[in-house]
């Protein structure tokens, strides 16, 4: 057996998830406690993040203001407080007892400057010097986006972003072109956990554990980042975090509801015990609402032009005929009175959908350590009902999809270890509206990984290391693979490291590579290479070169559905068999031709010999604090692109070649037989003269793949832009612009990059100090473009969705909310086959405890 040292690494997060969870060695330890108050009103100020320099010691104010740290080391030690909108304030302490310790904060305008980011390095550092180009979500818009159960929407300001939605919560979110249905090139991360289903490698938005404003950040790296991320950090990384329980003392309950039925609820309560040796965080939630979403059944098959007639009048866009009627009704619904499942001339949808429901719930315990460090035990289990995907096969229907999750972890200064299981299970049939096929899924993924840090040279470098191993289980009980394709286990295998050296204080030097190497696709080197050059603390220029690379899902690899309803054929084969070639089909049954000539099936199907999606990145950008109330990022990056996985196409998979003459046609008629069944099919289905074939199992079928191909060249700038008008008031905006050039593609096919050419976003925030309101006003306005991805071909029409939130602090234990999504109920489709978008304002209140 060849010997494979990348797999041996991997291996080792394992072995140290048991050797390194140990404490340091027992020495003393005291309690600090105190409250910190507003400077000039004493107002307490809840939420204030505290943290032991040199440690993993933290904690954050309640409701009163009040903290406590408990198990602080004996000796000198720098306490730090930091909140956003108030000036850090660092008090060097003696521990040798318990103490009390009462801060006041000084209001002060927010510099960004300051904000600290960890997804672009996978270490903390100063969003102003990290090598890439991130956003960090501010606190505002996700304690904004939390009552809405809508997570994408927390990146709909941040520039470079391609966020389109149908439904309520059906999201795919890309950066920087080649957006799709189910799209998964922008790695999601929550806690280090990747959120991505096994079978797809797409997201289920609606699923996640927590609130979003238990969250303690949301960054979003934009550009190729497998150097350090490996496989589907293709366009970038989400990259999200929870509030630990010391972070996030006492309960909190929120709820709203609203437009479309609307009606959620979020709780949570956290708490130390033990002195201070163990925490505990338990959180849990229920949403439901009505969809946006329409049956599509109507028999004449104009339900995708009454559904978009608003969202294009006015327009150039015109909506064709949908190829074929969806076969079923939304969950709900009856198509023509009956059941849910189409059948005869009469196919209005009748009845009420079902609401689309989600559920959460997760535990999480940590055990505190003498050395600051931490071992983090978290589980937890949602669950979603009838939501609707947009997929390359048709919009697929959710009746129940269950996923529990379990995470283990150790955490310290210089070295992390984690492992993790999701799975994903189909608790009741996912529903092909289009062919009404019943889909499962049981999948499960295992994942172990190990990270450390360390500086040499006086500190003027710095190296992260890092290894992992995953094992992805997939049985889909032959619903979507054949059964020798199914219940299958694969596993990846991967090593990563970069190296940051600051050569002199004005310029550092940033090098990462990273190898992976799975079941299912070849080994894959992803290195990066950057320049960091930062005049001084307020301003940073960078350019960096980056190589990425997507793997195909499950799907891609290995699907087998009913991808339209069987074509018949019988009167082709009468026509063959009155022609001179009659005398040839002498020894073929009559009706056999096509193995069932009245019903010859349509599937669609993997292709199990698929490359990787490459990329090659090259960027050069800028961040800089120009005074203390204006920032500014300006991203220009230059992708080459190919091996794209195409659309499902006829002809395209060499597995399956074109319709071969029963054995029962003599040999010398064969090729003549097989040039007329094209000839014929040419003028009767273009699709089944490019796709027929014989299957594995000898049967004729149309069949339609996938295949890599194409070269292409993108290019685009993002700029972003903040302004404090006032202590108080805040303007931000971005523009971004892309463009594209194909340089090679498949006949038959076409490479759209699913992205607007520009588009841009205005947003006044408003932050009370001491009247306790709190707003915002948004503007996001998107140009018109052409969309392909699938059966789903069409343009998909300019939008300007206006956004809004109000937020009254009743007291400091209560707060009253209201937010509105395109509140001008501007009616907009943003992917061609998503549902039309409407207004939804929901209000509620937050109470913490």
């Amino acid at each position: 057996m060849r010997f494979r040292p990348v797999r041996f690494l991997a291996l080792l997060p394992a072995l140290l998830l048991g050797a390194f969870i140990s404490s340091a060695a027992a020495q003393g330890t005291a309690t600090i406690r105190g409250q910190v108050t507003r400077a000039g009103d004493g107002e307490p100020l809840p939420g204030v993040q505290i943290t032991i320099a040199g440690t993993g010691l933290a904690a954050a104010t309640n409701t009163q203001g009040r903290y406590i740290i408990q198990r602080v080391p004996d000796g000198p030690q720098t306490i730090v407080f930091r909140w956003l909108g108030y000036v850090p304030v660092e008090r060097q302490v003696a521990v040798s007892g318990d103490m009390t310790l009462d801060i006041t904060l000084e209001p002060q305008v927010v510099s960004l400057a300051d904000i600290t980011v960890s997804a672009a390095s996978r270490e903390p550092e100063r969003i102003v010097e990290a090598p890439a180009a991130i956003t960090y979500v501010d606190p505002r818009v996700l304690q904004t986006t939390a009552p809405t159960g809508q997570a994408p929407l927390a990146l709909q300001e941040a520039p470079g972003v391609d966020l389109v939605q149908s439904g309520v919560n059906d999201f795919n979110i890309n950066a920087r072109g080649f957006n799709s249905s189910l799209n998964r090139r922008v790695l999601t991360l929550l806690d280090g956990r990747d959120l991505a289903i096994a079978f797809l490698g797409s997201q289920e938005w609606n699923t996640l554990p927590v609130a979003m404003d238990e969250l303690r950040s949301m960054e979003l790296v934009r550009g190729p980042g497998s150097a350090l991320y490996g496989a589907n950090a293709f366009a970038g990384v989400i990259n999200m975090t929870t509030l630990s329980p010391r972070e996030s003392p006492g309960g909190k309950i929120s709820v709203s509801g609203g437009e479309l039925e609307s009606y959620k609820a979020d709780g949570r309560w956290a708490g130390l015990f033990g002195e201070g040796r163990f925490g505990l965080r338990v959180n849990g939630g229920y949403s439901s609402n009505d969809t946006w979403t329409r049956s599509r059944t109507l028999v004449d098959r104009t339900a995708l032009q009454q559904e978009y007639a608003e969202a294009v009048e006015g327009s150039d866009i015109t909506v064709g005929l949908m190829s074929s009627p969806e076969v079923r009704a939304l969950i709900g619904q009856t198509c023509g009175g009956a059941t849910a499942v189409c059948a005869g001339l009469d196919r209005t949808p009748q009845g009420d959908r079902d609401a689309i429901t989600a559920a959460y719930g997760s535990a999480r315990l940590d055990y505190y350590l003498n050395n600051g460090g931490a071992l983090t035990f978290e589980g937890g289990a949602s669950q979603v009902q009838n939501e609707v995907l947009v997929t390359g096969i048709g919009r697929v229907q959710v009746a129940k999809g269950f996923k529990p999750y379990g995470r283990v972890a150790y955490n310290s200064n210089h070295l992390n270890v984690f492992g993790y299981w999701n799975r994903r299970e189909s608790k009741e049939p996912q529903y092909s509206l289009a062919s009404g096929a019943e889909l499962f899924e049981k999948s499960d993924i295992f994942h172990v990984e190990a990270q450390g840090n360390t500086d040499f040279m006086d500190g003027s470098g710095k190296a992260i290391f890092g290894t992992s191993f995953r094992q992805y289980n997939v049985n889909t009980s032959g619903s979507l693979m054949r059964p020798a394709d199914d219940d299958r286990s694969d596993k990846v295998y991967s090593a990563y490291a970069q190296l940051e050296y600051r050569v002199t204080d004005q310029v550092r030097l940033v090098g990462a590579a990273r190898y992976d190497e799975g079941d299912l696709f070849d080994g894959q080197f992803s290195p990066k290479g950057g320049i960091v050059f930062s005049p001084n603390e307020n301003h940073s220029f960078r350019f960096t070169v980056n190589r990425a690379f997507q793997t195909p899902n499950y799907s891609e690899f290995f699907l087998r559905v009913a991808a339209g309803a069987p074509q018949n054929f019988s009167a082709l084969e009468a026509g063959l068999r009155a022609s001179p070639l009659g005398a040839a089909l002498a020894g073929v049954p009559q009706g056999q031709l096509f193995t069932n000539s009245a019903t010859v099936p349509v599937f669609a199907r993997g292709n199990a010999d698929l490359d990787v999606e490459k990329t090659l990145g090259y960027e050069l950008g800028w961040k800089g604090a120009l005074t203390s109330r204006v920032y500014v990022t300006v991203d220009a990056y230059l992708n080459n692109i190919k091996d794209f996985v195409a659309d499902l196409l006829p002809g395209v998979n060499p597995a399956f070649g074109f319709w071969s003459a029963p054995d029962a046609v003599p040999e010398q008629f064969r090729a003549q037989l097989e040039g007329a069944v094209k000839q014929n099919l040419a003028g009767i289905s273009p699709l089944a003269a490019a796709g027929l074939t014989r299957t594995e199992d000898g049967n004729t079928a149309i069949v339609v793949s996938y295949t890599n191909e194409g070269d292409v060249d993108q290019k685009g700038v993002d700029i972003g832009l903040g302004i404090q008008l006032t202590n108080e008031l805040r303007l931000d905006g971005t523009y971004s612009y892309f463009d594209f050039t194909v340089n090679s593609q498949n006949a038959g096919d076409q490479l759209v990059p699913n992205t607007p050419k520009s588009k841009g976003t205005v947003t006044l925030a408003y932050q009370g100090i001491s009247n306790g309101f709190d707003g915002s006003l948004s503007l996001r306005a998107v140009a018109g473009y052409d969309w392909a991805a699938g059966v789903f071909v069409g343009k998909v029409p300019s939008s300007e969705f206006v956004n809004a939130s109000l937020g009254y602090r009743l007291t400091p234990n209560f707060r009253l909310f209201a937010v509105g999504t395109n509140i001008l109920d501007q009616q907009r489709y943003q992917l061609f086959g998503g549902s039309v978008l409407g207004r939804r304002v929901i209000g509620g209140l937050t109470t913490t405890f």
